[in-house]
């Protein structure tokens, strides 16, 4: 696939790999990796799929905003869906961290064949969970396995360690009111048991909001994808036959 332009005129690079032919699924990253994170998986997946996968804006390959405004998840929604727009045809969305927050964002506006978050809640649903449950065990357990948001909010010091533009990730979207929306898509959740920073409470937040879930669940970290691509890409493939 060549390159996709994104609505404030942004290039995005995308990589694609397997035949044609087959169904195509959407493979979105997190923070703070690039399309790379992806490769075991890719392997895993391309002699099913074709395969479709790409750098988020201002990270790996794609073009950098200046300001912080364009890391609106609004903006990172659309990037996705002009992405899958851009694909063509009928769409498997994976998500991964930040990837499955803007997943879930997408699937509430385009008409995905189906929707894998792993790792990454909806804004809207994580706030009504907290705003139901605080305070609570769950709750607090989340709160203090996200203390490094609060930390990429100081200024210039996290910008010595990590990308900036995925610290804009947080400082443009954590703190805003958001409201949680009804998910007709259907949706698989692969939720690592031992991610250090996303409890499965929070991840079954998702459970109030879904019409058609299936939940997963693996004895992994945060980089499931990495460390378990096996078991990620059957349950990928499995579900796909099934839409």
């Amino acid at each position: 696939m060549d390159d996709v332009m994104t609505g404030d005129g942004l290039r995005l690079r995308v990589y694609e790999d397997g035949a044609a032919t087959n169904p195509t699924v959407l493979l979105v990253h997190g923070f703070p990796d690039t399309a790379a994170v992806w490769e075991p998986l890719v392997r895993e997946l391309k002699d099913s799929f074709r395969v479709v996968w790409y750098d988020v804006r201002g990270m790996g390959g794609s073009e950098a905003l200046a300001t912080r405004e364009g890391y609106r998840i609004e903006c990172l929604k659309d990037d996705v869906i002009r992405v899958a727009e851009a694909a063509g045809g009928k769409v498997h969305l994976v998500g991964h961290d930040w990837g499955a927050v803007q997943g879930w964002r997408a699937v509430q506006e385009h008409a995905f064949e189906s929707f894998t978050a792993i790792s990454g809640p909806d804004l809207g649903h994580a706030s009504d969970w907290y705003a139901r449950n605080f305070p609570s065990k769950d709750t607090v357990n989340q709160l203090i396995r996200s203390w490094y948001m609060a930390a990429f909010k100081i200024p210039k010091l996290p910008d010595l360690i990590f990308p900036t533009a995925g610290l804009e990730l947080y400082r443009a979207n954590i703190g805003q009111k958001y409201e949680p929306k009804r998910i007709a898509t259907r949706t698989l959740q692969i939720i690592p048991t031992k991610d250090a920073f996303v409890t499965p409470a929070l991840m079954k937040a998702a459970e109030r909001w879904c019409d058609d879930l299936t939940v997963k669940t693996v004895p992994a970290g945060h980089w499931v994808i990495k460390t378990h691509p096996e078991v990620v890409a059957t349950w990928i493939k499995e579900f796909a036959r099934e839409s």
